[in-house]
């Protein structure tokens, strides 16, 4: 731990609510804009282009999300009340979304889209709200699958996309200009460091470009005619309040992804702090719910422009790392930035013009980076056998639905759209799966009481009696009564005992004979634990009485997590049996 600290103190030179010179900021956020800008433009240009929509929707729908972006980028980073994580986390339109969204405007246009996304993101807020109630089944498992599978549904876009190019076109155009752009991202991302290995996708894509234009591929004459300073004058097509067959067929579907938008987001709202702070810190779980909360809320107003619906980016994390500044000033600065770009449409232009093979090039390096940052996901708590047939029986079904390869003929036109997306399919599967695994483990032991110090006498019974059931020996039996003494005692505040209203104690245990996992579910005050035990080795060698308690758990606990979220605290508590 004293190496990690060093190493942030080091490293992080402004922290979030530090202030460093506005030239510092805005040139980091200019930076950290031309990097993503490219992803916010395409993302909307690939859906609509594929679904042989328009270009006035297609100048609105850019427009849109880049204001949204921007917008949705500053609220993260000043956070107002829930809303907002108080970081520097990039917005931007989704890769997600690509195929259900193609699917929709295909199906009913671009009105349907925009009630399906409407709706949709209303989920999303359920989501941020209960996210702790939720954290058994939205597990590392599930997230990784199902961002895995996105990959699944959307490289095969890319491989369609690879070979598009004009009549009369020479026949090598397109495999030479996506392989000039392949060659030189991986040559980038494999043998560069630092930011150039950030800059890699955008100097992959100005190759491709070049070598597309030597066959007459680059659309110069669409950034000719774009004007400089404009923004569109119509595009907008409301909404589809019809709600036929299509709606309710895509919606599970719409719902299930701005799901996996949300544990995209948690993943990069946890990482986000972890790289903030010059002295490591818990992760703060209300600050993880502002940022879904932000994100929800992206997504509504990306319902009501009708636009691809926007996630958060981790390039946030290496930014954040390679530069040392974490301060929220950063992030406002480049939210302002995707504002006044949405009114440039010049800058909209170069990015349109890029040619489809360079941009499925682009596409599928992405895609491909995204199938292995599931599989880390995945792996994050460990595989084992049970796990393992999860994750590969969820994946192969998804990519079988995707394939059309199970049941294809019977699956009819309804069911067919529904579980013709391999990442819908598959993520039920995951879902099913967990919920089975989850419902048929060991059976969880329950304790109710009032957070008070009186509780410690129903604590050691309950405890007692479980470790009984496990046939754990004296000194295991009293290192698990002793763990949860003092879990107790470290979660009881002095004013506990003259508050009027009473908070309400949960105890969950569940273990077997070799170790017991004790969660204590309560309201409790705002410092964490994990900080407070991380502290005690910095401070005197005498300790303080209120700290007494928590040496004492850090010495019969193999771990301590202490999850903070805005209607809950839980303490997860590991006691390992005395060998």
């Amino acid at each position: 731990m004293e190496s990690d600290t060093t190493r942030g103190k080091d490293s992080i030179r402004y922290e979030p609510n530090e202030n460093p010179p506005p030239l510092l900021s805005f040139g980091i956020g200019f930076q950290a804009a031309m990097l993503v800008i490219g992803g916010i433009v395409l993302t909307p240009a690939i859906v609509i282009r594929a679904a042989d929509q328009s270009e006035v929707y297609l100048s609105w729908a850019i427009f849109a999300a880049l204001i949204i972006s921007g917008s949705t980028t500053v609220l993260q980073a000043v956070r107002v009340g829930r809303f907002g994580a108080g970081h520097i986390l990039i917005m931007g339109t989704s890769g997600a979304f690509i195929a259900v969204c193609i699917t929709a405007l295909v199906e009913g246009g671009p009105a349907l889209l925009a009630t399906l996304i409407f709706i949709s993101s209303l989920f999303q807020f359920a989501l941020a709200t209960r996210l702790s109630l939720l954290r058994r089944i939205i597990t590392p498992v599930v997230s990784g699958t199902v961002v895995a599978l996105i990959a699944v549904t959307i490289m095969p876009i890319a491989f369609q996309m690879a070979s598009v190019v004009p009549e009369g076109t020479s026949s090598a155009a397109a495999p030479v200009s996506a392989t000039a752009t392949l060659v030189a991202i991986a040559v980038l991302a494999l043998r560069a460091s630092g930011v150039w290995r950030l800059w890699a996708p955008v100097i992959g894509i100005a190759v491709g470009c070049v070598v597309a234009s030597f066959f007459g591929l680059y659309d110069v004459a669409r950034v000719v005619e774009a004007d400089w300073v404009g923004m569109p004058t119509s595009g907008w097509p409301g909404f589809d309040l019809s709600f036929g067959s299509e709606f309710w067929v895509l919606l599970p579907a719409f719902v299930f992804v701005t799901l996996v938008g949300a544990i995209e987001t948690i993943g990069d709202s946890v990482a986000i702090q972890r790289v903030s702070w010059r002295t490591p810190r818990a992760v703060d779980f209300r600050t993880v719910q502002g940022a879904v909360n932000a994100d929800g809320l992206g997504n509504l107003l990306s319902g009501l422009a009708s636009t691809v619906p926007n996630t958060t980016y981790s390039s946030s994390i290496p930014l954040t790392e390679l530069t040392g500044v974490a301060a929220r000033n950063v992030g406002v600065s480049l939210g302002l930035i995707f504002v006044a770009l949405a009114f440039l449409p010049k800058v909209a232009a170069l990015i349109l013009a890029i040619p489809s093979p360079v941009v499925a090039a682009y596409l599928m390096v992405l895609m491909g980076m995204l199938f292995v940052q599931g599989m880390k996901i995945v792996m994050q708590d460990g595989l084992d056998y049970r796990k393992g047939v999860v994750v590969g029986l969820s994946f192969w079904l998804g990519a079988g639905f995707q394939n059309q390869d199970i049941f294809a003929a019977q699956l009819g036109e309804q069911w067919g759209v529904l579980l013709g997306n391999g990442m819908t399919a598959g993520g039920l599967a995951v879902l099913v799966l967990t919920l089975f695994t989850e419902l048929t483990g060991p059976r969880r032991h329950r304790l109710e009481m009032d957070l008070d110090i009186t509780a410690l006498p129903k604590i050691d019974g309950f405890l007692r009696e479980l470790a009984s059931r496990f046939n754990w020996n004296t000194a295991s039996t009293e290192r698990l009564c002793a763990a949860g003494e003092e879990t107790l005692l470290s979660l009881v505040q002095p004013e506990d005992e003259t508050a009027p209203d009473k908070r309400r104690l949960f105890v969950v245990a569940r273990g077997d004979s070799a170790a017991v996992e004790l969660e204590f579910v309560a309201a409790v005050g705002d410092e964490n634990l994990e900080d407070r035990m991380v502290l005690l080795g910095e401070g005197s060698a005498t300790p303080e009485e209120h700290e007494i308690s928590l040496r004492l758990l850090k010495h019969f606990a193999a771990s301590v997590r202490h999850q903070q979220y805005h209607d809950i605290d839980i303490v997860t508590v590991r006691v390992e049996a005395a060998r």
